[in-house]
């Protein structure tokens, strides 16, 4: 066993995502058969004593047979009643498996309109936490039946990796239907498995195929999501469904992406990846120095414009003098407001406006950095 994977084997508390080409058949409908071999994986690394989060996609695929579709619906609204009825097909199927070794579920809906509020990040956190004190499996899935293009994780490889941070997991297992990830079309003759990833730059030159028939995910996103768990120090593995077992064994299977070792602040990851920015702010390069520089709050004397229609407790991106975003931040005021403010100090507002002004629009606590500014 490779000594880098033996953190795989060895890790207490473990995320393991599976994607919707893994649990359905070509119809859309849950194949039963491959839920139950996963079902038997997981539940005898439960059996060891190993905490495991299981973040599983098939919520829309599994509705498709029960409304009469033949393929993914492309319009939100038929998305969220796939989503609805099949939501409740896929945790059936799930209790039902996990009962015949007499391990509890719990359904856990996340939405990333959720994460960003800190209040609702900490209940997260806490709930997730607790189920697995109490013995229970948590199943994770975004909640497609209320989320919005505008607010969405986009795809579960991310909602996995930002939940490994969030209760503090030791490895993340990534499941689909392609055993590893390859230098390129693993269809075709001479395509090599890329067994380890260190950084950036043992990717480079990789062509990264694109999605399923039933899910949003592809290894684009895998290779995304491997990059957020590993910038927050937790292992990945990526590999095929087929091949749990070896990879929560530690076996050289699949493709493991090596930690870096930081731990960034839990919110600030999800600021970062679970968010998008509902309007922007564009800065004067004093307030980029400031901000992105020296780590500072951000002040109205520092921004030139303002762009969208956000509401204070919004993530708005950062804008350098060039347009580039900089930086993403949890807002204190509402769009409307901030034009009577900008280029003015604290103190004058304080002064004209009231007391309640003399504030930053956003706090150094709430701004996270998307890349240096030069």
């Amino acid at each position: 066993m490779p000594a880098d994977r033996e953190a795989i084997r060895t890790a207490s508390r473990i995320v393991v995502k599976v994607g919707s080409s893994s649990l359905t058949t070509p119809h859309g409908t849950i194949d039963v058969d491959r839920v139950d071999a996963l079902v038997d994986v997981l539940a005898a690394r439960h059996a060891s004593g190993t905490q495991i989060v299981l973040v599983s996609s098939g919520a829309i695929a599994a509705g498709l047979g029960p409304l009469g579709l033949t393929s993914r619906p492309r319009d939100l609204a038929t998305q969220q009643a796939a989503a609805s009825v099949g939501q409740g097909v896929l945790v059936a199927r799930y209790t039902s498996s996990f009962a015949r070794y007499g391990v509890r579920v719990g359904q856990v809906l996340l939405t990333a309109d959720d994460m960003m509020r800190r209040s609702q990040h900490r209940n997260a956190q806490r709930t997730l936490n607790r189920l697995l004190e109490l013995g229970v499996m948590p199943v994770v899935n975004e909640n497609d039946t209320v989320a919005t293009d505008e607010i969405r994780f986009g795809d579960n490889d991310r909602l996995a990796a930002l939940v490994s941070h969030l209760i503090r997991a030791e490895a993340l297992v990534l499941l689909s239907d392609v055993d590893a990830l390859y230098d390129g079309d693993p269809r075709k003759p001479g395509a090599r498995r890329i067994a380890e990833v260190h950084g950036p730059e043992d990717l480079a030159g990789v062509e990264l195929g694109g999605s399923g028939r039933v899910g949003t995910g592809g290894m684009v996103t895998k290779v995304q999501a491997a990059r957020i768990a590993t910038g927050a120090g937790v292992p990945v593995v990526l590999t095929a469904a087929a091949h749990a077992a070896q990879a929560l064994n530690g076996a050289d299977i699949g493709t493991y992406f090596h930690p870096d070792g930081r731990h960034p602040g839990t919110r600030l990851l999800w600021l970062a990846h679970a968010t998008t920015g509902r309007g922007r702010l564009h800065l004067d390069s004093g307030a980029v120095e400031a901000v992105v520089g020296r780590r500072m709050s951000l002040l109205p004397a520092g921004v030139t414009a303002v762009e969208g229609d956000f509401a204070a407790g919004d993530p708005v991106d950062l804008c350098g003098p060039r347009g580039r975003v900089v930086a993403r931040g949890l807002v204190n005021f509402d769009a409307g407001e901030i034009p009577e403010l900008l280029g003015r100090s604290t103190k004058e507002l304080a002064s004209t406006l009231g007391p309640e002004y003399e504030r930053e629009l956003i706090h150094r606590d709430d701004i996270v950095i998307l890349e240096p500014y030069n």
